[in-house]
């Protein structure tokens, strides 16, 4: 597993230093000018870019990232699915509700604003003061983690698989639908929701960085210690039962996992799409291992290609920003599209 912990951390670092050159005028070095103390205002102005804005906005990529691919990762194991993602049990959908309704209660997003700013002032999608980012945060958090306990009530439990992968479909549809009537009867909350649902890391900050690394610490020891559960279940419920594993209990713990990682995730950067369902299939195409070591590298992975994805984002039509949620459905679905034809050809091919 070293062979690939290595060049995937070597890799984030690299991206980190890339991210920070990345802003609103293109690549634009300002490491230096923050390194050299000669010019007072010049090495001023360039510390707070690179301190306040775009440092913490990489970190945050990365650690959203990470999340992500680690929730990915057990979704997959638990659901014995490679095509399962960690927005199954519902909650994106009840993120997006509670946004939705945080909103609402704010008069309709009024004091809020939806465009991006660049380097020139904070970046914020939901320009406006910390107590209504912590508002917002909190208010996805908790509609993602109520979303998962609703999905959990319906399927009764964690013993079936297949009726909590039902149970979280019919949650997500249901809870969809309640966000859409949310804005239909708050219009003015459209466009600031809008940024929200399209993904982006412009607002988060120091804070939300310490908040997703120590959930994201937590998260990764969880679920290695857990990773034996989802190694009996990929051999069938029958054998990880004859070896002794209370599944019904162990179950919940990757539930609570998986529910935590995206949720926390989902209400720092909002809706970004294919990352957790990408990283542990690009993990796979390299080295087959357990799934305890298979959550931490694609924790790792994820966490590299949000880092790429958000500076790319910022590069590609600077000085305007395309949303990173955008990117990352465009480039996720085309891989996942060129799989899908690979493994065609692949069975094509040995049937010949």
């Amino acid at each position: 597993m070293s062979f690939l912990v290595w060049p995937l951390l070597l890799t984030s670092l690299a991206l980190a230093a890339l991210g920070v050159c990345v802003g609103s005028t293109g690549f634009e070095n300002l490491i230096t000018p923050w390194l050299d103390s000669q010019d007072a205002s010049q090495h001023a102005m360039a510390q707070q870019i690179v301190w306040e804005i775009r440092l913490p906005r990489t970190v945050g990529a990365w650690s959203a990232g990470a999340l992500l691919g680690l929730a990915g990762a057990v979704a997959q194991g638990l659901f014995r699915n490679p095509l399962a993602d960690p927005y199954l049990l519902g909650s994106a959908s009840g993120a997006s509700l509670g946004v939705a309704l945080a909103l609402a209660a704010m008069g309709g997003g009024g004091m809020l604003g939806a465009g991006m700013m660049n380097d020139g002032g904070a970046v914020s999608i939901f320009s406006g003061s910390v107590l209504v980012r912590l508002g917002l945060t909190g208010a996805a958090f908790g509609g993602a983690v109520l979303a998962v306990l609703l999905t959990l009530a319906l399927s009764s439990g964690v013993q079936h698989t297949l009726r909590l992968l039902l149970a979280g479909v019919v949650v997500g549809v249901v809870v969809g639908a309640m966000t859409h009537l949310v804005l239909l009867f708050s219009p003015d909350s459209l466009q600031a929701m809008q940024a929200f649902m399209l993904g982006s890391t412009g607002f988060v900050g120091w804070t939300a960085c310490l908040l997703m690394a120590g959930v994201w610490v937590v998260c990764v020891l969880a679920a290695c210690l857990l990773g034996r559960v989802l190694d009996g279940l990929s051999l069938g419920e029958a054998t990880a039962r004859s070896l002794g594993l209370p599944l019904a209990p162990l179950r919940l713990a990757l539930v609570a996992v998986l529910a935590l990682a995206t949720g926390t995730a989902v209400a720092q950067t909002g809706l970004i799409a294919f990352v957790g369902l990408a990283a542990p299939h690009l993990v796979r195409s390299v080295i087959q291992t357990t799934h305890g070591r298979l959550m931490l590298l694609s924790s790792l992975m994820g966490g590299a290609l949000l880092m790429a994805a958000d500076t790319l984002a910022r590069w590609l039509i600077a000085p305007q920003e395309l949303p990173v949620g955008v990117l990352t459905a465009v480039l996720g679905g085309g891989y996942l599209l060129w799989l899908m034809h690979r493994n065609r050809r692949t069975s094509s091919g040995g049937g010949v």
